[in-house]
């Protein structure tokens, strides 16, 4: 049972403290700050199966007196805080099996996301634009802060490539679902016959990454500096700022456009093609490790499509979770929290089957 692993917590951090009052641990600096690492780790499941511990106790003393009371009030009373106990366990035995998934060390992590229009022409463009709003328009529910990296527009202010930093909280831990080809069914604005189009755009997400994951070597890279085609003024005119990075390797290339200096322009740009770099590495690496077994959720493969938005019929399917969610105007205006949930859900569903945990 998952409660046995949490009883080895507790006698793991039984054990710890008792240590400590060891002399020889004591006058031992390093050994002491290893066992109060150890004991910071497992503190939070020691609390949680304390917690745990006390209310099915409190359970069984409750149940006891629902069972054997003679008088009827009190019979009702204990029943009814049984049930309150009851739904209190269950919780905690929910948190508990959470806990026991090892934690995405990204969750926390800003991000930058890439918009691109795939097949459907200009229709796909619009859809880009589309996606680009819904999630600057959720980063903004989520009080995160939104900035444009690089762009390129087309006639009708659709997006053939967008692409932006989103910092706060939990950034990367919310919106990792969403990297695949997003599929769009509707009459286009370009379509005079009213027939409904289907179009596509991929999304990526990356988590920012430390320049100690990523090492990028100076003479792998070719970079090019030109004049920002972006928001006009005298300055943008004289001076060259915009800069395109080139990873000869890979043949990746990044461009940023949008900071008002070359220097920050350049810095952006390698950040950019830091954690898409940091991106492959990991897909490589998850790829070797899931041959067997792939997740039904998250394994951000931007061949997958994700997710269908059909405008016809008000609704919007997630195909890895298989359900359907209407609203399609709220939705797109960044109300994403309840498919984002049930995407986080079914993934840690799917991790505690993998782990073996019981459900």
């Amino acid at each position: 049972m998952f409660a046995d692993k949490f009883a080895g917590y507790q006698k793991r951090y039984d054990d710890l403290h008792k240590l400590m009052q060891d002399p020889d641990v004591a006058t031992n600096p390093a050994r002491l700050r290893e066992i109060t690492r150890e004991i910071s780790e497992i503190e939070p499941m020691v609390e949680k199966y304390r917690e745990y511990v006390k209310t099915s106790a409190a359970l069984e003393r409750t149940l006891a007196i629902a069972r054997d009371e003679s008088d009827l009030e009190m019979r009702a009373l204990a029943q009814e805080e049984a049930e309150q106990l009851r739904a209190q366990e269950e919780r905690l035995e929910n948190e508990m099996r959470l806990m026991l998934l090892p934690k995405d060390p990204r969750d926390d992590k800003d991000i930058y996301m890439e918009i691109r229009a795939g097949t459907g022409g200009e229709e796909a463009a619009l859809f880009a634009a589309d996606l680009y709003r819904m999630y600057t328009r959720y980063a903004e529910r989520q009080r995160w802060k939104v900035a444009l990296v690089d762009e390129n527009r087309t006639g009708l202010k659709g997006f053939r490539e967008v692409i932006f930093e989103i910092k706060g909280k939990g950034a990367f831990s919310r919106l990792k679902y969403e990297s695949g080809v997003h599929r769009v069914q509707r009459v286009p604005l370009t379509e005079a016959s009213g027939r409904i189009h289907t179009s596509t755009a991929t999304v990526a997400v990356m988590a920012e990454v430390d320049d100690i994951e990523v090492e990028v070597r100076p003479e792998d890279l070719k970079i090019d500096i030109y004049h920002a085609s972006g928001h006009g003024g005298q300055n943008v005119q004289k001076v060259a700022t915009a800069v395109r990075i080139t990873h000869l390797p890979t043949g990746i290339v990044v461009a940023c456009q949008d900071e008002r200096s070359q220097l920050q322009n350049k810095l952006r740009a390698m950040s950019v093609l830091k954690a898409r770099l940091y991106e492959i590495e990991l897909e490589k690496q998850q790829r070797e490790i899931t041959e067997s077994r792939r997740s039904q959720v998250g394994t951000g493969e931007r061949a997958e499509k994700i997710r269908t938005y059909n405008f016809p019929q008000d609704r919007l399917t997630d195909h890895r979770i298989g359900e359907s969610f209407h609203n399609l105007p709220a939705i797109l205006d960044g109300d994403l929290d309840h498919i984002i949930d049930a995407l986080v859900l079914a993934d840690q569903t799917e991790k505690l089957k993998a782990a073996g945990v019981e459900i």
